[in-house]
């Protein structure tokens, strides 16, 4: 018995741990665990004695044992996103802890929440138990309405929701059985198997496309709609154009001006000017929406917009971040009408050196909106519409572009999965694009444009303390993680040197193009991504790794991006000799738009997953080609090729043979067979099952 001193001493401290607030003596702890001899007894006395030594438990009494608490005041929000565990971090202990299931008490996803601390043995995971719920998380839930005779409940779709939502008849508001809705939790009482939920809004039938795309908003917490009272204030908006006005501004419309966007673009933040000056130089202007002009601080446009802090780009639509009225018309860069613009002006040589730079308010009048299939004809066959200023604007933008790599920037060249969509919403055909050089022109004006806002507040100066900005920064990457990526890339005979940032971005440049049209291209990109931190929103100016800029923020963009609404306003307030701002409350701004901004990233990514399995839906039973582009222990991704969408081939689902995954080497390798699948290989799949509900493609092997 005493050799599995270490197993029982484990499992006594576990059934504390189950039971934190439970005391027990030996004879208890003797009884759960079947001891029943008077050896065993004392046996288990002398290891409750040692476990309150080592500071484990505590004696509440003689011969009565409690787990010992570090603390009973640890304050954080329950975060289950963490794979298989349950976490709240704290900041007193620097690190997460766990609570198991049955300590949670009924706390869910997000709440805020005190945490009772247990004592921990050296270099061992701190753990805990909810003490109380100080405040329950307003996020609503997605699912689909299960309708009995006497009640109702709600199957949430959100993997972080572990309980089906009880709807007591009442609260259905309406819904039937089979209806998609928004649902938020009500009340969780202590008796009770699930919480108690009101519906809040009835989406419609599962399936249907409209109902789909609003059901991903909403699981994000993202608006789908605006508040009547949001189109009435934007109806009292003065749109004219004053003579007064244009005073104040510089005139550029009549000079030579166009916007370039994507086809199917409804709102127009940029345009770009060119003018040939005498001495050789060339003045390009950057022109953007000067939506501050309409949409002034304080009101409930302002505070609507800065809600969202963002446009949502879903797989079929957009979102606004502002009505449409000023998005789509009054805001937009339209073609042969007069626009109120913030520009930044550049006279720069034919080698793309910048001479000088002016920053103002101005007015344009677009002489045409081009989309970028459009301007990529125009560039490659040298002919079209104003081909000589597209001609002059290109050549500029890849020599702009040619310095950003030359001093450290990082090209991430991604293709984007799209899809072309019918009347009904249905996905008919996939689009991966790539960028092109019309992206790059357009790309390049922007970043521009971006930095030289940035250098302008943000560069230090002679006896002039700096002001609070907004900054876009991107900090380096971690050391450990790029080690990691390292070694990954090893394994396809690919090397990256980390002797200090700028040969780094140098050999991952050199390795995206040695990567172009490889089988394992994805996978390397996105573990690369993964590998950097994230760009982010602050006040704080780090610099921008990925561009290569030390002074970074975002200009270019106010009839989609908060961020550069607030922008706009520092700098013609700072231009004007205001001054500066809190620097606290511009932070906390920062941080919401950052998190906003995740927030619909992952709803176009979960939109796009979506359609992919419904475009694939049509292809059941079919066999494709495909290659390889993950493995994990639990599967293997496959990219098909004709259309660059991705599902699984579950392992257990692999016949006649038994699969384990080396991890080190990410080859999935057959037990008896010594059979090997590895990334970038080209295997035969059978499309198996497209399940909307889960957004989940499964293949099967075709041997």
């Amino acid at each position: 018995m005493k050799k599995n001193t270490k197993k029982i001493k484990n499992t006594i401290l576990n059934v504390f741990k189950e039971n934190p607030s439970q005391a027990y003596n030996y004879k208890q702890i003797s009884k759960l665990l079947n001891f029943d001899t008077t050896a065993k007894q004392k046996f288990i006395e002398k290891i409750l004695d040692d476990l309150t030594k080592n500071s484990n438990l505590t004696e509440i009494k003689k011969g009565k044992y409690q787990l010992r608490f570090v603390s009973q005041k640890i304050e954080g929000k329950i975060d289950m996103s963490q794979k298989g565990a349950t976490v709240v971090f704290s900041k007193e202990f620097n690190q997460n802890i766990i609570i198991q299931s049955q300590n949670l008490k009924h706390a869910l996803h997000n709440d805020i929440v005190e945490v009772s601390v247990f004592a921990k043995s050296k270099k061992k995971q701190l753990e805990g138990e909810v003490f109380k719920i100080l405040k329950r998380s307003d996020t609503p839930f997605v699912g689909t309405v299960i309708k009995s005779e006497n009640f109702a409940f709600v199957s949430v779709e959100n993997k972080l929701m572990p309980f089906d939502i009880f709807i007591p008849i009442k609260n259905l508001k309406g819904a039937k059985h089979g209806d998609k809705v928004i649902v938020r939790i009500d009340d969780f009482p202590e008796y009770a198997k699930s919480p108690i939920g009101i519906i809040e809004d009835i989406l419609g039938q599962a399936g249907e496309h409209n109902v789909e795309m609003h059901a991903i908003l909403a699981e994000y917490n993202l608006p789908y709609k605006f508040p009547e009272e949001i189109d009435k204030a934007t109806k009292k908006i003065d749109t004219r154009i004053t003579e007064e006005e244009i005073k104040k501004r510089k005139d550029f419309r009549n000079t030579f001006t166009i916007t370039i966007d994507p086809f199917d673009a409804k709102d127009f933040d940029d345009a770009i000017s060119l003018k040939t000056l005498n001495d050789g130089l060339y003045e390009i202007g950057i022109h953007i929406a000067d939506v501050s002009h309409y949409v002034e601080q304080g009101t409930i446009i302002d505070k609507e917009a800065y809600k969202r802090a963002t446009s949502v780009y879903l797989v079929d639509r957009v979102v606004p971040m502002l009505p449409e009225a000023l998005s789509n018309n009054v805001c937009s860069l339209n073609a042969h009408t007069d626009k109120l613009t913030f520009s930044v002006v550049i006279n720069v040589d034919s080698e793309a050196n910048i001479i000088k730079t002016w920053i103002g308010k101005t007015i344009i009048n677009s002489d045409r909106r081009f989309d970028y299939d459009e301007v990529q004809k125009i560039i490659t066959e040298g002919k079209g519409d104003f081909a000589f200023e597209i001609k002059i604007l290109n050549d500029i933008a890849q020599k702009l572009r040619h310095k950003r790599f030359e001093n450290g920037a990082i090209s991430f060249d991604r293709g984007e999965l799209r899809f072309k969509i019918d009347e009904k919403g249905k996905p008919t055909e996939v689009l991966y694009k790539k960028a092109t050089e019309s992206n790059q022109l357009i790309e390049e004006y922007m970043l521009i444009a971006n930095k030289i806002v940035a250098e302008r507040i943000g560069k230090p100066k002679l006896n002039s303390k700096p002001r609070s900005f907004v900054y876009r920064v991107h900090d380096a990457p971690d050391f450990e993680k790029l080690k990691q990526f390292k070694d990954f890339i090893s394994k396809f005979g690919y090397e990256i040197s980390l002797k200090n940032n700028k040969t780094i971005a140098a050999s991952l440049n050199k390795l995206f193009v040695d990567l172009k049209a490889k089988p394992e291209s994805d996978v390397i990109s996105n573990f690369a991504i993964r590998s950097m931190a994230r760009a982010v929103y602050t006040t704080e100016n780090i610099g921008h790794y990925g561009l290569g800029f030390q002074y970074y923020t975002h200009f270019t963009s106010p009839i989609r991006r908060y961020p550069d609404l607030m922008v706009h306003r520092l700098l013609h307030s700072y231009l004007n000799k205001g001054k500066s701002v809190d620097e606290n409350k511009l932070e906390e701004k920062c941080k919401h738009s950052s998190e906003m901004e995740q927030l619909a990233m992952s709803a176009e990514r979960t939109s796009t997953k979506y359609k992919a399995v419904e475009f694939m839906k049509k292809y059941l039973g079919e066999i494709f080609e495909g290659y390889i582009s993950g493995i994990t222990e639990w599967g293997i991704f496959v990219e098909v090729i004709p259309f660059k969408i991705e599902g699984m081939i579950l392992i257990r689902d692999i016949e006649n043979d038994f699969f384990y995954f080396d991890e080190e080497n990410y080859v999935l390798i057959g037990h008896y067979s010594n059979r090997r699948f590895q990334i970038g290989n080209k295997i035969k799949i059978k499309v198996f099952k497209a399940d909307l509900v889960k957004r989940q493609l499964d293949f099967k092997l075709v041997d």
